[in-house]
């Protein structure tokens, strides 16, 4: 793993995994460039980690305001080494056929287009300096399913064939990278599995492997589905 700073992008920065990773990599020297939706959460993580770390408000789900975050962030720093594409809902469990119709497309929407709206205003950049590793964050149930959770499992299968897919399209020395976290007790596996959740590792707990684990991904990971171990 090189110590060499890098710039890291990661959306859904202020909960869960990718709220736990940040302090993390910043720690070991990196800059962070994160997004979320909740202005209270992005002004902790602001005054929590000022610069060069910056933090913004940002919905995924549409376009133009992650064009305008892209642009600040390429303006000011250049491609990222690192763009970890986080964000996600959890389904509340129930049937397929019971799920309501707003639900299924917001969680679509966050899942799948809010990763395909920060590739797109990212990845660019990154392709003309013929380096960096793009994350996507999948999950078990992108490679396997359980009753009640299929629009997650569902978001989760279409991350995985859309990073394969780009990691065919990227220039050698790039990479794309469907990585399942594994299960760990974040609010998304306790609204899928309630009280069962606390028997699995904590965010923070995760990201003390997963950082290490991120930062030594490289090339030679293109087109591989990965799991922190």
């Amino acid at each position: 793993m090189s110590t060499t700073a890098r710039i890291i992008v990661i959306t859904g920065a202020t909960r869960g995994l990718g709220r736990a990773l940040v302090p993390e990599f910043v720690l070991r020297g990196h800059a962070v460039f994160g997004c979320g939706r909740g202005e209270k959460h992005v002004a902790e993580l602001a005054a929590t980690f000022p610069a060069p770390h910056t933090f913004d408000v940002v919905d995924v789900r549409e376009s133009r305001p992650v064009r305008d975050w892209a642009d600040k962030v390429l303006r000011k720093h250049g491609p990222p080494d690192l763009l970890i594409n986080n964000a996600a809902l959890m389904n509340n469990p129930a049937p397929l056929w019971e799920v309501p119709d707003d639900e299924f497309s917001t969680l679509i929407d966050v899942n799948v287009k809010g990763v395909f709206h920060v590739i797109k205003a990212f990845v660019p950049a990154m392709v003309a300096r013929k380096s960096g590793v793009i994350v996507n964050l999948s999950s078990g149930w992108g490679r396997s399913t359980s009753p009640e959770v299929a629009p997650y499992c569902a978001s989760k299968y279409a991350v995985e064939g859309l990073t394969l897919a780009l990691a065919q399209e990227l220039p050698r020395g790039m990479a794309a990278v469907p990585l399942n976290p594994g299960v760990i007790d974040t609010d998304m596996l306790r609204q899928a599995w309630a009280d069962g959740a606390s028997a699995y590792p904590s965010a923070d707990q995760w990201a003390r492997r997963a950082a290490p684990f991120l930062l030594g991904l490289g090339a030679k990971d293109n087109g591989r589905s990965l799991t922190v171990s």
